[in-house]
């Protein structure tokens, strides 16, 4: 496994394309830990802070992740829309690096990933004030029987809760190697193309 994907390392098309074969790989070994990401956001004035969001999509645009649109996390890209992801897969020795701007998904594709979220998440969307002050637990579990009550069948998307697409301007590719002697490939977008370029372990 690592030789292969040493091998498709460098020279890629779309360096995006290996971010999700690589994410695919760390999912046959951990499924449990394959999609969570570290998406580190600032404020306008450049304090910076970050956390683990689990990546629900990679494909050739790039990374999608889901929250409250009424997060911290989300007031921070609203502010100053740059961000960047952190993976790390252990079972196979792999991280990314991804830097750019990121974008609101549709309500359309934001519509679809929450039609299949379970109902305890989906009622959780609805119950939680993400990001907010609260006294106890017991005002959390009080606004999930208020919420399961209103909505005894489909849970539709609440309007402040969606999507986001970061749409990476540079990707590093990083994989362990003996002695410390670690494969980086440096993607950055040029246009149309990504041009790459090999950086010292």
């Amino acid at each position: 496994m690592l030789r292969a994907m040493t091998e498709a390392l460098f020279d890629l098309a779309n360096p995006l394309d290996a971010v999700g074969r690589w994410m695919a790989a760390a999912a046959a070994a951990s499924p449990q830990d394959a999609s969570r990401v570290a998406l580190a956001t600032s404020t306008s004035d450049g304090r910076p802070s970050v956390r683990y969001v689990l990546a629900k999509v990679v494909d050739s645009r790039g990374v999608c992740f889901f929250t409250s649109y009424e997060s911290r996390k989300a007031r921070e890209l609203d502010a100053n829309p740059f961000a960047a992801l952190a993976f790390h897969w252990w079972e196979t020795g792999g991280q990314v690096r991804l830097e750019g701007r990121v974008e609101r998904l549709s309500s359309e594709e934001s519509d679809a990933y929450f039609a299949s979220r379970p109902r305890g998440s989906r009622i959780g969307a609805w119950a939680s004030p993400q990001s907010q002050v609260i006294s106890d637990r017991d005002v959390l579990e009080a606004r999930i029987r208020e919420v399961e009550a209103r909505f005894s069948g489909d849970v539709p998307r609440p309007e402040t809760w969606g999507g986001y697409r970061l749409v990476p301007d540079t990707i590093e590719l990083w994989q362990d190697r003996v002695s410390r002697l670690h494969d980086r490939a440096l993607y950055t977008r040029d246009g149309d193309r990504w041009r790459c370029v090999r950086l010292a372990p």
